[in-house]
């Protein structure tokens, strides 16, 4: 989907609090103190919050909800998978829920999450953390340049 709107193409810098539905906040710029600085539709952002700005006035103020297809997507069920332990050196010392960094065959790293781990085989998912979940924003528009 094209993005359109005023903004799009400009360099827009926001300030923005993120939280899930039950309201639990996973980010915040007004935290760090700096506004988050990108350009508008250039694809540096996820869908939503994206097309949240491109039509928005310096100094507007909007809350928006987002459905994971508009955010971080749907879950792959083929980015979860299974390694023998003992074809991964130090994956015994890995506990469920830490995040970690794989590389795959291009030496390229990617992050994953232990999901589950036995006595021999340890599970990972490499999803988005986000993905599948639906997310709220509330976005100010601090600058476009």
């Amino acid at each position: 989907m094209a993005i359109t709107g005023r903004n799009v193409g400009k360099t827009c810098r926001t300030h923005y609090k993120g939280t899930f539905n039950d309201g639990t906040q996973f980010d915040s710029s007004y935290d760090r103190g700096e506004p988050l600085e990108f350009v508008c539709g250039a694809g540096q952002m996820i869908q939503g919050f994206d097309a949240a700005v491109a039509d928005m006035e310096v100094g507007e103020v909007k809350e928006i909800h987002l459905m994971p297809e508009e955010a971080y997507g749907q879950a792959n069920p083929d980015a979860i998978f299974d390694v023998e332990i003992a074809d991964l050196p130090g994956s015994e010392e890995l506990t469920v829920g830490q995040r970690i960094y794989l590389q795959n065959q291009n030496g390229q790293h990617f992050p994953v999450t232990v999901t589950d781990k036995t006595e021999t085989t340890i599970t990972f998912d490499a999803n988005h953390e986000m993905a599948g979940k639906e997310l709220n924003f509330k976005i100010e528009l601090v600058e476009v340049k």
